[in-house]
Formats: C-alpha cells, sequence, structure tokens
C-alpha cells in the first residue's frame, strides 16, 4: 500500500465543469439556519465529494460568495448547485413538489436510526439544523419523518457538518445498495 500522490489525485478529480454537468445522485440537503460559515463551508465539501443534487440554504444560513465558505469548502460551492430560501418551509414544500420525500435530521420522540432509509424514500431530501435550536418546529412539521445518529457517551450531538456526512453518505449506500450509481 503507498499513499497516492497529488498528481495521481488529480488523474480521478473531476474539474468544475465536470461536476456542475455530473449526473448527480437523488440526493438535497437541505439546510435550516445553520449560522455558522465555516459549518456552511463543510456542508458544501460534503456535498460536493458526495454529488448531491442541490443544497437549499435558508435563513440565516450564510451563502456565497464569501471568503470564509470558499476557504473551508476549498471552492466546492462553485461546483455544487445551490439555492437560497428566505424559509425553510417552502425549501422543504418545493422538494416535495419535486417527489422528494423530505426527512429531518433531529432527535425527535418519533426519530429512526438514520440506517434505516429505504429505497422508496429516493429521491430524498435531508434538514440540518441550526448549531444551538436544532431543526425549528414549524418545519419538522412539514418533513415526513426524522432520522437520528444514535449517541453513546455524554454529548447528545455532533457538529451539524458532521452529522450531515455521516448520514449522507449512509444515505449514498443505501442508494447504491439499490440503485446503479449516475443510472
Amino acid at each position: 500500500m503507498k499513499k497516492l500522490t497529488y498528481e495521481e489525485l488529480l488523474k480521478e478529480r473531476k474539474t468544475v465543469e465536470q461536476a456542475i454537468n455530473a449526473n448527480r445522485f437523488p440526493i438535497n440537503i437541505i439546510v435550516d439556519n445553520v449560522r455558522s460559515i465555516y459549518n456552511v463551508g463543510s456542508i458544501f465539501r460534503t456535498c460536493d465529494s458526495a454529488l448531491v443534487n442541490q443544497i437549499a440554504l435558508c435563513g440565516m444560513s450564510p451563502c456565497p460568495p464569501r471568503e470564509e465558505i470558499s476557504k473551508t469548502a476549498l471552492d466546492s460551492e462553485k461546483s455544487v448547485p445551490w439555492k437560497y430560501f428566505k424559509d425553510t418551509v417552502d425549501a422543504v414544500k418545493e422538494a416535495k413538489a419535486n417527489g422528494h420525500t423530505v426527512l429531518a435530521l433531529e432527535l425527535t420522540d418519533k426519530a429512526r436510526s438514520y440506517t434505516t432509509i429505504k429505497k422508496f424514500e429516493f429521491p430524498l431530501s435531508i434538514v440540518v439544523g441550526n448549531e444551538l435550536t436544532g431543526i425549528s418546529n414549524d418545519v419538522l412539521e412539514q418533513c415526513d419523518g426524522a432520522i437520528e445518529i444514535p449517541m453513546f457517551g455524554v454529548k447528545h450531538s455532533l457538529n451539524v457538518s458532521v452529522s450531515t456526512g455521516i448520514v449522507l453518505f449512509e444515505a449514498l449506500r443505501t442508494y447504491f445498495s439499490f440503485f446503479t450509481p449516475n443510472s
């Protein structure tokens, strides 16, 4: 085993133009009032690596162009389609109108494990929430369900960008188990 060199990695990497024109996976991330510029940048970077369909930035969530987003995102905000919504409920309604199942990544009395995403739930939109208050109640009421990441330690939550990555790649694993990638 040897670590790949930067030149070897570049051979496999899409250009921004190729990423923009790529067949994307049927997963959207809806960002409900995430306040940290750095969390938003990290979510962009994760969504680029997963070739998500779109990010919906909502409410107080910072939007590109911002130097801090670009720095954390490593410029992936240029390769991931995104849209801004003043109200997160509007983003959820648009996702549903486009045939998406909308799942909140939130601790609720009805949440199920993030590992239980099903084939029929694609196309899928995952709502992630504010660092302090989570997903707002008016948005939760519009969601088709809630998923959670089990917590085994003292703390009962993870950073929103970390949670997004965990759930996004589990959703991709599920998608790949039912569908041929990019088909």
